[in-house]
Parts: C-alpha cells; sequence; structure tokens
C-alpha cells in the first residue's frame, strides 16, 4: 500500500490542517489515496487546484482522489463534477476522525457513499484544539486558536466555507503551546481566520490580548510568540499593552487592510478607514520603535477608479508597511462585490503589478535599514532563519536548525538579508 499524499492550496490555516488531517490518516491507516485542500479566496485559486487535481489524476492513477477544503466546501459541485475525483468533503468533514477511518477502507467505503459529504459549515459552534507538533521546521510550530468569521464583507467568500466564528478555549491553547516548546519549539504562531474576534463566543467574552498574555504567563519557557493576520480596528488594550511590554512577542504584525481609499472600504463593508489604519499604525510604532507591517492589500476591487487606487499605494507609504499580500480582485460568485460595476482586467493586472513593485522596493528599504545590525535569528534550516521581524536571513557558515543565534546583517540580496555568526554568539539550545 503506498503512502497518502497531501497537498494544500492556502492559508497557514490550510497547511495547518493539512497537517492534522495527515496524522488521523496515519491513525486510520490511510494509503493509496491523494488528499487535496483547496483553497476558495479567489477563482484563480479554483482553478489551480482543479488543473493540479488533474495531473494528480495522470501522477496516481490507482489512487483515490478525495477534495476537501474551502473551495469543496462553497462549490462541492465543481469537483464533483470532475471524473478524476473520487470524494468530496466538507470543512468539517475534514477534521473528524471517522471521515479518514472510512475512506481508509477503501472503494467498498467510496463505493457505497455520496460522492459529495459537505454540511452546512454554519452548523459549527466549536473549533477543536488539533495537537499536531509543528509543520515546515522543527524551528517553528504553528497552533490554530480560532476559526470563521462572523464579518460579511462584500468580496469575500470564506465565511462560507469556514463559519461563523469559533474559539479554542485558552487553557487548551496553552497546553499545545507548553507541549510543543517541550518538544523543542521555538516560536509558536497564532493561527486562525479572524484572529481579534478571538473569544467572543467563549464565557466572559476575554480578548485575543488576554490570549497573549496568559500564553506569555503561562509558558514562561517559550522564546518566540507570533500572531498572524488580524484586523488592526480590534485590536484591544491588552494586545497593545502586549505589544508595548513583551519582548517575547515578536515585533511583526500582518494588517487585514486590503484597500486605501474611504469610499472603497464601504463598499468592501470593512469595519475601519485609512485614517483608522494610519493611527494604528503609529501607535503601535510609538509602542513598538522596531516593529514591522505587512499588510493584505486588494487591486482592482469593483468600482475603484484611478485616484481610489492612488490611496492604497500612498497608505503603504503613511503605514509605513513592508511586506504586502497583493491580491489581483477576482468576483466570487454569491458575493455582493460579484454584482458591482467591474474594473476592467487589464487595469487590474497594472494596478496590482505597480503595488507589487512598490512592496518590493519597501522590502529593499527595510533590507537596507537592517544592514549592520546584530539581530537573533530563528533558524529555520542549517543555513537560513528569520529575524523577528521576519526577514529572511543567509547566515554565512550556517548554524543548527532550530537555534535562535545572534547574526551580524551585512548586506542583502534578492529580498534576504546575509549575515555571519556575530562573535560570542549567544545561542539558544533547540
Amino acid at each position: 500500500m503506498k503512502p497518502p499524499v497531501f497537498e494544500t492550496f492556502g492559508c497557514r490555516l490550510n497547511a495547518y490542517e493539512t497537517e492534522a488531517m495527515r496524522e488521523l490518516g496515519a491513525a486510520a491507516g490511510l494509503g493509496d489515496t491523494v488528499v487535496v485542500n483547496t483553497c476558495a479566496v479567489t477563482a484563480e485559486a479554483v482553478r489551480q487546484s482543479r488543473q493540479r487535481i488533474r495531473r494528480l489524476r495522470r501522477e496516481h492513477p490507482d489512487a483515490r482522489i478525495v477534495v476537501t477544503g474551502c473551495a469543496a466546501q462553497t462549490e462541492p459541485e465543481t469537483y464533483a463534477a470532475m471524473p478524476e475525483v473520487d470524494l468530496v468533503i466538507g470543512n468539517l468533514e475534514k477534521m473528524r476522525a471517522e471521515t479518514w477511518e472510512g475512506v481508509a477502507r477503501g472503494p467498498d467505503f467510496i463505493g457505497r457513499t455520496e460522492k459529495v459529504q459537505v454540511n452546512d459549515i454554519m452548523s459549527a459552534t466549536e473549533t477543536a484544539g488539533h495537537l499536531i507538533d509543528g509543520f515546515g521546521t522543527r524551528a517553528r510550530a504553528y497552533v490554530q486558536v480560532q476559526n470563521g468569521c462572523d464579518h460579511r464583507c462584500t468580496f469575500c467568500i470564506i465565511p462560507y466555507g469556514r463559519g461563523n466564528s469559533r474559539s479554542v478555549p485558552a487553557g487548551v491553547v496553552v497546553e499545545q503551546i507548553a507541549r510543543l516548546v517541550g518538544s523543542g519549539y521555538q516560536e509558536v504562531v497564532l493561527t486562525g481566520v479572524d484572529l481579534t474576534s478571538w473569544g467572543a463566543d467563549l464565557p466572559g467574552e476575554p480578548r485575543l490580548g488576554d490570549l497573549v498574555q496568559r500564553i506569555l504567563k503561562l509558558v514562561p519557557d517559550l522564546p518566540r510568540l507570533r500572531i498572524s493576520s488580524i484586523d488592526s480596528i480590534e485590536a484591544d488594550p491588552a494586545l497593545m499593552e502586549a505589544i508595548a511590554g513583551q519582548p517575547r512577542l515578536m515585533p511583526h504584525l500582518h494588517l487585514s487592510l486590503q484597500a486605501g481609499d474611504d469610499m472603497i472600504l464601504k463598499r468592501m463593508k470593512r469595519r475601519h478607514l485609512r485614517d483608522d489604519a494610519i493611527r494604528f499604525c503609529e501607535e503601535a510604532r510609538r509602542l513598538r520603535p522596531e516593529i514591522v507591517f505587512g499588510a493584505d492589500i486588494i487591486a482592482g476591487f469593483p468600482t475603484e477608479t484611478e485616484a481610489m487606487f492612488e490611496n492604497s499605494l500612498k497608505l503603504v507609504e503613511e503605514c509605513g508597511l513592508t511586506w504586502l499580500h497583493v491580491f489581483p480582485y477576482s468576483a466570487r460568485k454569491g458575493t455582493p462585490a460579484a454584482r458591482m460595476p467591474a474594473v476592467d482586467g487589464a487595469a487590474i493586472r497594472d494596478r496590482a503589478a505597480r503595488l507589487r513593485a512598490l512592496g518590493e522596493r519597501q522590502v529593499a528599504r527595510h533590507l537596507s535599514a537592517m544592514t549592520g545590525r546584530t539581530e537573533p535569528v530563528l533558524m529555520e534550516s542549517s543555513t537560513r532563519g528569520r529575524t523577528p521581524g521576519f526577514a529572511e536571513v543567509d547566515v554565512v557558515g550556517g548554524a543548527p536548525e532550530g537555534r535562535i543565534v545572534q547574526v551580524r546583517l551585512t548586506g542583502s540580496a534578492e529580498n534576504r538579508l546575509t549575515g555571519a555568526l556575530a562573535a560570542q554568539a549567544q545561542v539558544r539550545a533547540g
């Protein structure tokens, strides 16, 4: 029996869930199966997943192909119609042991069940704290603390793939992080669909800042805690206190900004205006001068004029953004934005290219400013690691994977810093 093959599209949460499925599959004795975990954020992501499924069928002619993830949840009929696909399962089903126990039984199970096993994601009321031992490297682990989203931005299909917001209880999160630290992980990243909504469905309605401070207090041996994408308008006072006073909380925030023009933000049904974003970045930088910002920005949202787009370009400078995730607008069937007057495709591509070019200049400026400093670098491999601000560093001479070493930064190339171990380097055992 051949081992299962897993393919992941999309976000870090999807990657986390792929690892959870891998463990569930291993426990069930899964084999001779290809599992594709899809993304629904853009039409292009769906197209790429379908293309990959066709290729996987050619590469694995005798395997069962199971498709899951957000695109499988939102448009199961698309994948069910593909002759290459044997089974389509939803985002709820993919995290259940019994699903993979059934798939592991092979053709008898699949032949007796409906090809589409996708239930109503809006019926989900809790998120299980799946205990996986991290993935990617032995240096950094990802912990899911939240899933789903209660907001309905006009461009976004994700709530229909993930359901409403659900939080993992703080005690479960702390337990998992303590276990990961005991296994040697030096950095933990908190992940979710809408992280700043964490706690709203829990007793007492704690906030994300409360969770961050609790983790840092109760897991004192954790060297680094990082949080992934947040909605800056929902940053709570406890989170701002942690940014200011907790050096183990990494000075790197990825912001869900999406646009820099107030009219476009209103049409997106976002909860902030451009001045809110600027004020947040100014305040966070006042509290933590070394903080580095990334951001998601959409180019060519319906009705966006050139002047409106220029406001997004200006926002990059005004907020001091470094790491940009640029998304050319992609209409998603069933969303309000898909019914709005569209921007010409060539204009969308041009604006996305201009945003990416600006992002490249911002990265170059940041790396230039870092040159000459000595930074603690977490080694992700024997020759490459990351600074607290998430810049990649090629380390001359290298160091063991999973250790934090002091690196003297000497230059940059290809959007990465270069450096060498500092004299008397302080090494934290991995």
